[in-house]
């Protein structure tokens, strides 16, 4: 079967005039995912309050201003989160010390790409947990687990976003094949020669993008929204899990596996994995204790 598609697009938008400054397509999708999280998060966390105190009638507009508060402080807690872990996490697990060692200041230069999503868990966990620990004395309730929650739901929409931002810069390539949907990518960026390639980034989009409808359903129930570990384990679990899957149909992207049955990617699914299930029974345990 002959591919039919075939995927060159111009990665800038456009160049700022005067401080010639390009606009990718990449930096718009990761702003989008960051952008529709915010807002439903501010709408998980005004339910929330709700149904933490069902017997005070609070005005809505009140609730919602007090989750957008909160949110907005959260938001710079998660976007440094993400991005430093996930800058981290592709030079410690996908690029050999040599190259940042060379030099240090490459890892500041996030117009050359390369982040890494195992590595962005780590940095939001981390920044979830200073976030808790600073409002603990007003928002006891809130824990770090429970953030997790919230956050846990709009994330497989902010994945599915990048990924998409992934199509358009020709990155995170599938292994060459001759399905009729496969993908030639004009010019792909690993430099190597155009083929015809599982579009691996849109199966990923694709994915994640169910998965978010799933979660938002779920966080609609009193008892997943309640109850602690419940969103963020589910989202670990079912994510990464289809991550572990779908890099057999992808190329291995890290510089420090010479020869494996098991790409980078999937083998830090199998930890992540293990901690959505920590997340999903221990969680809830725990949450269960502290109301007896």
């Amino acid at each position: 079967m002959l591919p039919t598609i075939y995927w060159d697009p111009n990665p800038e938008i456009f160049t700022v005039p005067f401080l010639h400054f390009p606009i990718l397509w990449y930096g718009v999708f990761f702003a989008l995912g960051f952008w529709f999280s915010f807002l439903i998060v501010v709408r998980i966390l005004t339910r929330y309050f709700r149904l933490q105190h069902p017997a005070k009638r609070m005005d809505a507009a009140k609730l919602e201003e007090r989750a957008r508060l909160l949110v907005d402080r959260l938001t710079v807690y998660i976007v440094i989160g993400t991005i430093l872990g996930a800058r981290l996490g592709h030079f410690i697990f996908y690029e050999h010390p040599s190259q940042y060692l060379a030099d240090p200041l490459e890892f500041f230069r996030f117009r050359n790409g390369g982040l890494a999503s195992h590595g962005a868990v780590i940095g939001i966990v981390a920044a979830t947990l200073a976030f808790s620990a600073r409002i603990r004395k007003n928002y006891p309730d809130l824990t770090w687990v429970r953030i997790l929650d919230f956050i846990a739901v709009p994330t497989p929409l902010a994945g599915a976003c990048i990924r998409v931002g992934n199509f358009f810069n020709q990155e995170i390539l599938g292994t060459p094949t001759n399905l009729p949907w496969a993908v030639v990518f004009g010019h792909p960026a690993d430099g190597s020669p155009p083929g015809p390639r599982h579009p691996a980034q849109l199966y990923e989009a694709l994915w994640y993008l169910a998965l978010f409808f799933i979660l938002w359903h779920l966080s609609k129930r009193p008892s997943f929204l309640l109850k602690q570990g419940k969103l963020v384990g589910l989202f670990l679990i079912l994510a990464f899990s289809f991550r572990f899957f779908v890099e057999f149909l992808k190329t291995e992207q890290s510089h420090l596996l010479s020869s494996s049955y098991l790409t980078m990617g999937q083998i830090l699914s199998i930890p992540t994995i293990v901690l959505g299930f920590l997340f999903y029974f221990v969680g809830g345990a725990r949450t269960s204790l502290r109301k007896l």
